[in-house]
């Protein structure tokens, strides 16, 4: 997620009014709202969810700060038709918030519930206990029942100052239900309602509308539209961000053209992300796509480089995130090695399962990676590194390893009774040839006899 609405360090004043309007006008237009009409019966199901809720007729309340994430303080306005009902109400929505973020989803809704049918409550403080309650089943999953609600609160209360912030949180819901289209509508709305900006509230929608283009796009590719999504991502690029969501952009922008297919503009996307935004925590899956990627182009070296380059990754880089670098390194590395290995191309193998050794002395890590080079030092004609590899995992696995272990061990014992079996062939053939010639045998001597049991 953009950290828009979460980082201090995007909160960033424009010259003016233009700069929104800017930021607005770089999507396309936003489409007619009956083209998501083939989604609406997702949403629609769950109106006897909320036909209880029954706020008398609205009123715009005064203009109040805008939520995005999470609930603040109620505005002073009235809230009910007098004080000390007003301080009930207060308390309520207080009580409400609390069980939600302790996950009493039951106590919340019940009290939520209590203040929309409190005959004293005013608009304003059935307004607030509306929008608590969606963001409740949104934080509890019932993803029908928050947009039953959210939908409800957009018809009861037109123009309302949280209305973006309500439609931002409405598009994510219908998002995660599959809802694409409805839910791209709904993040548009987010931008047309942001430019009608009351008093005071310029920075806060401003970074809505920012964070509307970012769920756009990442509509588009949870959708599988990685064109549309790549296009988008692109065009965030060029709006005044936040570093890290410039360089979240980048990267998406990246993946989506590799995931459309591998090319060489695909291969430049990601070189310049790892080149420009070094620290960023999407560089190991970035190096991870951009390996797999030159692998894919037949770029062999260049594959093999880029792998090196993310095992041996400076230690700063991986102290930031070392469980996130250690999978990508991981998968990297198995990955692009065991390529080579069944491409036969043994060399480039048995340095990347070097490297991979390096990695961890768990032996469930460990012993594996062994085995491996072992498998790499017998294709090379190294009998001697293959039978130390071998043994170092027979001397390693005890009675009480785990049952993965004992299968490695079960392998690697057939393995090296094979090696000896074959020197021992080997030589016997040998003595025999330099008995009857007076000859030496021939060098490759060595690698014919192969026909042995399998285990």
């Amino acid at each position: 997620m953009p950290s828009f609405l979460l980082s201090p360090r995007s909160r960033r004043r424009p010259a003016g009014m233009m700069a929104l309007l800017l930021a607005a006008s770089v999507l396309r237009a936003a489409p007619d709202e009956g083209a998501a009409a083939d989604d609406a019966p997702r949403a629609a199901t769950a109106a006897a969810a909320v036909a209880a809720l029954q706020p008398d007729a609205p009123k715009a309340p005064p203009a109040a700060a805008a939520r995005a994430a999470a609930p603040a303080a109620p505005a002073p306005v009235a809230l009910a038709v007098n004080a000390k009902a007003a301080e009930e109400i207060r308390g309520a929505l207080k009580i409400a918030e609390a069980m939600t973020g302790r996950g009493d989803w039951d106590g919340a809704e019940s009290t939520y519930h209590s203040v929309l049918a409190n005959p004293d409550a005013a608009p304003a403080g059935k307004k607030l206990a509306m929008l608590g309650l969606a963001r409740m089943y949104r934080r509890h999953g019932a993803l029908t029942k928050s947009i039953a609600v959210y939908e409800k609160y957009l018809k009861d209360y037109p123009g309302d100052d949280d209305a973006p912030d309500a439609l931002l949180d409405l598009g994510r819901c219908l998002r995660d239900t599959g809802a694409y289209r409805t839910a791209i509508a709904r993040f548009y709305s987010v931008i047309n309602s942001t430019l009608k900006i009351p008093a005071g509230g310029y920075d806060h929608y401003q970074q809505l509308a920012k964070t509307a283009q970012f769920e756009i796009a990442q509509t588009h590719f949870e959708a599988g539209e990685y064109a549309e999504a790549g296009k988008f991502f692109g065009r965030l690029r060029l709006l005044d961000l936040a570093a890290e969501d410039r360089a979240q952009a980048h990267f998406m922008a990246a993946y989506s053209m590799y995931l459309q297919g591998v090319s060489d503009e695909t291969v430049t996307m990601l070189t310049s992300f790892v080149e420009e935004w070094p620290d960023n925590e999407n560089v190991p899956e970035a190096r991870y796509l951009l390996a797999t990627s030159l692998h894919q182009l037949h770029r062999s070296q260049e594959a093999f480089a880029a792998t090196l380059a993310l095992l041996q990754a400076a230690k700063g880089q991986i102290a930031t995130n070392p469980k996130r670098w250690a999978y990508w390194q991981r998968r990297t590395g198995n990955q692009l090695a065991n390529d080579f290995f069944e491409n036969g191309d043994i060399l480039n193998a048995e340095a990347i399962y070097a490297s991979l050794s390096t990695l961890s002395d768990d032996p469930n890590w460990q012993l594996p990676v062994t085995y491996q080079l072992g498998l790499c030092y017998d294709r090379l004609g190294a009998n001697a590194r293959a039978h130390a590899s071998y043994q170092a995992i027979i001397d390693a696995v005890k009675p009480d390893s785990s049952a993965n272990l004992q299968e490695l061990k079960r392998l690697a014992t057939w393995r090296l009774s094979q090696l000896d079996w074959n020197e021992k062939i080997t030589h016997e053939v040998t003595s025999l040839i330099d008995s009857s010639t007076g000859k030496p045998a021939s060098p490759t001597g060595s690698r014919m006899v192969q026909a042995v049991p399998t285990p």
